[in-house]
């Protein structure tokens, strides 16, 4: 939407009769002692309600994404609030008037949750968008504009997502990179993205093994962490890029003493408070702690040695293309496909596709052993792929009670 006029009155709209009142946080030791080991705290979380239940002073953000910004809005609480936005957007196409007041509804979300907390709130793109690097930027300024002190743009690991951030950043915007993970995609998107932020879902990892029978799941995700984390740290001794890693959603609370020192932790209010209920507070970095994952396959040939292993060869087209952004994602896929790497962005039929959609979060390696045994496909690819395919399901939840409110 290239409307500066209707973008100004969006904004104004957006930042009008915000008042919220602000949350007092006291302090807690037990998360003191852990901030203590590097590792910064940030809530991962949409809902003011599960946010105060363990909101202390030692937490500096919340995150939101396409899921948990859904489940706000289908508790009903803005209903009213899109009827009233409905009008500005009437003279647009009605797709994209959806995508508009998703939009709206993200950035005013996003501001109460500044407003109530006093800290930066992390927001996502639209899923629609994922793969046009105009929009991405287009969006990702707008959410900068509204609140450029406060918000952290997420933008999800695609092709056109990793020139999309990079655009962003060097125009000053604050961009968590989403949707990594592996060491290898986050050092990627070092390189290319240069983004202020990178995740690593470590708990999507140890479920695709566990759930395909290719071990427990033990230590596979805290590997993975780990290890991109000493890359984070190499490259930016090497190169000066500033980036930093985010444990992402940690799925259980041991997590927070076996990953501590980790530059940041996005934690569920779940897992907050059970940590803070069953664990001591003696914490101490492990960054030096080398974990050793249960993985009774074959690591090379499933592919699970790539969520933590580098190839120096991907990582020398990676620098490549940062030093000379190309203008299209195409060609970050040619080049890594070219060079020996085509499962990092694969070619998908159609049936995949709707495979991917099908299988939710965690993807079942049946349908997809042949293509990793012979190297067009690998695990971090598939969740990469099957995390915004669930981002793109949940968005359509919300599209839906949106549309269900203007029609």
């Amino acid at each position: 939407m290239n409307d500066p006029v209707l973008q100004k009155r969006i904004k104004d709209y957006v930042l009008k009769d915000v008042n919220d009142e602000k949350f007092v946080a006291q302090a807690d030791p037990f998360w003191s002692k852990l901030r203590s080991t590097g590792t910064t705290l940030w809530l991962d979380t949409g809902d003011m309600e599960a946010a105060e239940q363990v909101w202390t002073s030692e937490m500096s953000a919340l995150t939101t994404n396409n899921t948990l910004i859904n489940k706000v809005i289908q508790k009903g609480i803005y209903d009213e609030y899109i009827k009233r936005s409905a009008e500005m957007v009437s003279s647009l196409p009605e797709s994209k008037q959806v995508v508009e007041l998703a939009f709206i509804l993200n950035a005013r979300h996003g501001i109460r949750l500044v407003q109530r907390f006093g800290v930066n709130v992390s927001v996502e793109l639209h899923t629609d968008i994922a793969h046009d690097i105009d929009q991405i930027v287009g969006y990702g300024l707008r959410y900068h504009e509204i609140c450029p002190e406060k918000f952290i743009i997420k933008v999800p690991y695609t092709s056109s997502g990793l020139i999309g951030a990079r655009l962003l950043r060097e125009r000053g915007v604050r961009i968590n990179f989403t949707l990594g993970f592996s060491a290898r995609q986050n050092v990627i998107a070092i390189h290319i993205a240069r983004p202020d932020y990178l995740n690593v879902f470590l708990g999507r990892i140890g479920a695709y093994i566990s759930d395909n029978g290719l071990g427990d799941g033990s230590w596979v995700g805290e590997k993975t962490v780990i290890e991109t984390q000493k890359n984070i740290h190499r490259i930016a001794a090497d190169s000066g890029i500033d980036t930093r890693l985010i444990a992402a959603s940690l799925r259980h609370y041991d997590q927070l003493e076996t990953l501590a020192g980790t530059d940041l932790y996005t934690i569920p209010p779940g897992v907050a408070l059970q940590g803070r209920l069953n664990l001591e507070g003696t914490f101490e970095s492990q960054l030096g702690s080398e974990y050793h994952p249960a993985v009774n396959a074959d690591p090379v040939k499933s592919g699970v040695l790539k969520f933590w292993r580098v190839a120096p060869e991907m990582e020398k087209i990676a620098a490549d293309l940062g030093k000379n952004l190309p203008a299209n994602g195409s060609v970050i896929e040619k080049r890594f496909t070219d060079g020996g790497f085509p499962d990092l962005f694969p070619v998908m039929t159609e049936t995949e596709k709707e495979y991917i959609t099908s299988d939710g979060k965690i993807p079942l390696l049946k349908r997809w052993n042949e293509r990793i045994s012979v190297g067009q496909l690998a695990p971090d690819t598939l969740l990469n792929l099957a995390g915004l395919a669930s981002f793109t399901t949940d968005q359509g939840e919300l599209d839906s009670r949106i549309e269900s409110m203007i029609s």
